[in-house]
Parts: C-alpha cells; sequence; structure tokens
C-alpha cells in the first residue's frame, strides 16, 4: 500500500502530486479539474460529461479521436474519463517506457481539443444513446430518481447526463466558452502514481502545462438541505424486478460524523455478513443483492439502501430494512460487530489501493475536494477511535421520520401503499 506523496503548487496555482513507487509495474497520470454537474447551470446541465467526450475527438496534433486512440493503443496504455458531480477526470496508466508519450497525449486532449462543429453533432447522437442506456438500465434510473427527490431542481438533483433537449443543441461556443472558465490551473490537479522519475515529471509538467489557463475556476453554489416530512417518488416502469433506493440526508466530507456514519453503514448493510444481506437475502430470500452506502460531498451526504425485490416482496423488504434501521437507534450495535465493521473497511481500503490507478485515484480525489489529503493511517485512527455509543448516536441522529427518503421503479399501479409505509417507521 504505496500513498507516500509530494505536492507542488505552481505559480499559476496548478497543483502536482507525485507518489513515486518504482515496485510498481506501472505508472497512472490523472488530471482532475473542478467542473461537474454541481457546476453547471439549467441551460448548461450535460455540458461537463459531453466536453469529457469531446476531449478525445481531436487536437490540431492529433486531429481525429482515430488518431488518439491508435497512439495510446500502440503503446498498450489503459485510459478513459469519467464525470461526477464535483469534478471531471481524464487519465493514462502504461509501463514506464512511455512517460513522456503519455504526459504529451494526455496534456493534449486537456488543453488543446478542437471541439470541431462536425464532430460534435455526430457525438450528440453518442450522448443521446449513452443517456437512453442509463434511462434502461433500472439501477441508474433509480438512482437518478433518488437525487431528484431528494435536492429537486438543483444541480445535485440533476442528471450528469444531461437532459437531451441540452445536448440537442451545444455548439461548439459553449464547449470553448465553458472549457476557458473551468479548466485553469487554480482549479486543476495533475496525480502521478507508480514507477516514474519525479524530477522529470516535474520538469515535463511545467512543460506540458505551461500554456493553461491562469485565473481563478467558478464557485459552484451550495446545495440547499430542506426536507421536514418524510419523501416519497414512485416511477411505474415493466421490470422483471422492483427497484428501491430509502435514504437519509447525512453529512459532509469534513464532518467529524463521516466515520462513525461509515461504520453504522458497514453494519447496517456494507458487506454480505451484514445485518441487511443477511435477513434480505439469506433469511427472506427476496434478493440477489442489497446493500448500503454513504456518498460524502463537499456541502451534503446521503445514507442510503438500495436494492432489486421480488416485486410481490417489496412492501415486507421496505418494512424490513426500516425495523433494521430502528434497532440501531434503539438498541445500537454490539462490540463483535463493531470491530469487525472496522477491520472490513480497513481490509477494504488496504485492498483498493494496489494499484496505480487506485492510488491515484484515492490522492486525487481528496484534493480536489478538499485540498487535504488523508493517509491510509489518518483514516484508520479515525476509524479506530469510533465507539458503540457513537454509532448509536449517529443512527439517533439521522434516522428520523423527516429524514426519510424512498424512491421505487416497478409495475406497480398505485404509490397510496408505499406512502402509507413511510408513516410507519
Amino acid at each position: 500500500m504505496q500513498t507516500l506523496y509530494q505536492k507542488l503548487t505552481f505559480p499559476n496555482g496548478l497543483r502536482l502530486l507525485l507518489a513515486e513507487n518504482h515496485k510498481s509495474p506501472t505508472f497512472t497520470v490523472l488530471v482532475l479539474v473542478e467542473a461537474g454537474l454541481k457546476y453547471e447551470t439549467k441551460a448548461e446541465n450535460g455540458i461537463s460529461h459531453f466536453l469529457e467526450h469531446m476531449c478525445f475527438h481531436g487536437t490540431k496534433k492529433r486531429p481525429s479521436a482515430l488518431a488518439i486512440s491508435s497512439e495510446l493503443d500502440g503503446i498498450g496504455a489503459y485510459y478513459n474519463a469519467f464525470t461526477g458531480n464535483e469534478y471531471t477526470g481524464y487519465f493514462i496508466k502504461s509501463h514506464r517506457g512511455h512517460f513522456n508519450h503519455v504526459l504529451d497525449v494526455i496534456s493534449d486532449i486537456y488543453l488543446r481539443s478542437l471541439f470541431d462543429p462536425q464532430t460534435i453533432e455526430r457525438e450528440k447522437g453518442v450522448v443521446i444513446e449513452e443517456s437512453n442506456r442509463s434511462d434502461d438500465n433500472p439501477s441508474h434510473k433509480i438512482a437518478d430518481s433518488f437525487m431528484r427527490l431528494l435536492y429537486g431542481n438543483q444541480p445535485a438533483g440533476w442528471k450528469i447526463l444531461g437532459e437531451i433537449h441540452n445536448i440537442r443543441k451545444f455548439n461548439r461556443n459553449d464547449f470553448i466558452s465553458y472549457h476557458k472558465k473551468h479548466y485553469r490551473a487554480k482549479s486543476t490537479v495533475v496525480v502521478i502514481s507508480g514507477d516514474f522519475s519525479k524530477k522529470e515529471a516535474v520538469h515535463l509538467i511545467k512543460e506540458k502545462f505551461a500554456e493553461i489557463s491562469s485565473g481563478k475556476g467558478i464557485i459552484k453554489k451550495k446545495v440547499v438541505e430542506c426536507q421536514k416530512k418524510p419523501a416519497f417518488s414512485f416511477e411505474r416502469k415493466k421490470i422483471e424486478q422492483a427497484r428501491f433506493i430509502l435514504g437519509f440526508r447525512g453529512v459532509d466530507l469534513k464532518s467529524p460524523l463521516r466515520f462513525p456514519i461509515e461504520i453504522l453503514v458497514n453494519i447496517l448493510g456494507g458487506s454480505m455478513s451484514s445485518r441487511l444481506f443477511e435477513k434480505i437475502r439469506n433469511q427472506m430470500g427476496a434478493t440477489y443483492d442489497i446493500s448500503t452506502d454513504q456518498d460524502n460531498f463537499t456541502d451534503h451526504g446521503i445514507i442510503a439502501t438500495s436494492a432489486g425485490i421480488e416485486i410481490s416482496k417489496l412492501e415486507k423488504v421496505l418494512l424490513a430494512v426500516l425495523d433494521e434501521h430502528k434497532a440501531i437507534a434503539q438498541k445500537g450495535v454490539n462490540k463483535e460487530e463493531l470491530v469487525k465493521a472496522k477491520e472490513h473497511l480497513k481490509g477494504r481500503l488496504t485492498l483498493s489501493l494496489e494499484t496505480s490507478n487506485a492510488i491515484a485515484g484515492f490522492l486525487g480525489s481528496q484534493e480536489i475536494l478538499l485540498k487535504k489529503i488523508l493517509s491510509p493511517k489518518d483514516i484508520f485512527r479515525k476509524i479506530n477511535a469510533v465507539s458503540q455509543k457513537q454509532i448509536q448516536d449517529v443512527a439517533r441522529k439521522f434516522f428520523v421520520p423527516r429524514n426519510l427518503n424512498l424512491a421505487v421503479l416497478g409495475p406497480y399501479r398505485s404509490k397510496k401503499d408505499f406512502e402509507a409505509l413511510l408513516r410507519k417507521f
């Protein structure tokens, strides 16, 4: 688990994280930018993700998507990009002999994309089909419904892929304007991990990113939290199993309650020996998968349980899930559960940091969101410090009726039964 790193900040504000490890067979370059769903206006919704696509469709030096992909495929590199709520990322993973080459490619696509009008028009079809595929996937569709239920008509409640009518109207000027506003030095973090030379890396980053725009990026608006009673959403869809997400508003990344909640959700539904997995899958035989997770953002958080359920058993399952939430709030957890959850979380983190790209993501995501990085040892200390009383305290604080949200997707005719069910909590 190699996570020792060095941080450099250049005069223009560009941040560089270096995690050198010559025992690694690979290196990864990851570029993150403060641009994502929550930085968009309603008219821009979807442009962060669409722009990510366009960065792989040509620069002056590499004038087409084929030119870029052929070059990277020709060195056996693994490469991709992603767009989230609060940042967009681009990465290339390769072996030591291609270090200069990889930095040249990733800086080129990040800084000098052409945004060719004809290519934009063709790519609209690709992005729209990606959106259609997401809507056809019950897991994705219910996740979108759940976020819309919690946050409504603000960025946190919108779809990362955007609305199709927005996708159809975006033009070259929109991309140039958005890129100019957001893809700036102070909003960018470059992370390099694995087998490379620090001295060479610093020199090449100065050279390859020399033309990045200076000045501050756009500050995103804070999420507005507003809930006074249980909330419910229902979408009718003819599918073979019902899907639901049942959740509560949680805490942001900086909150001291983040780690007690992390252990709480692990005990509740974070493993194959968790309470909900044992009850809903092993005892009731009502699902193949059920899990509870915590999502933390810079200014809000979510505690949520999701599952695909046999259609006829949905109401019984939801009552059982609510009962487990109430049981932890009323009776707490035992010492054995606490110890097991702590070891599970520490083990999972250790295993997740075995590759250069995983380490780059671990370091970069913390830096881009918080400008502060907790090492695995720091995280272990925070996990070890959590007590049984803290687990029960956070359950009592967050598992309350006014904080409850339920999104359901399935072939049901009426939502009345589900609304009544919420009142039983």
